[in-house]
């Protein structure tokens, strides 16, 4: 014999499992078309500029060089950690 109470929960759930796979289909959708229209917009604003493949290759590589290495950037955030947790104590 059934219970027509639990039959109803299983349908609700498996109702919500459809519902849910059916939004991560959008959402990853939705996310596949904001990727598509940033490059597209990154290809514009570089095509605009007229600049060559070398000419980019060179930006990008000398923007790799400025950019502060993962443990540099942790080590800076602790001494500003640090400095806030000094200056705290001090007042």
């Amino acid at each position: 014999m059934t219970d027509p109470k639990l039959e109803k929960v299983n349908g609700a759930i498996e109702k919500t499992k459809t519902i849910i796979a059916d939004y991560q289909r959008k959402l990853r959708d939705l996310e596949r078309e904001k990727t598509r229209l940033e490059n597209e917009r990154i290809v514009a604003l570089v095509r605009s500029e007229k600049i060559s493949d070398a000419e980019l290759t060179a930006l990008m590589q000398s923007l790799r060089k400025e950019e502060p290495k993962p443990a540099e950037a942790s080590a800076n955030n602790k001494t500003r950690q640090e400095e806030t947790r000094d200056a705290n104590i001090e007042t």
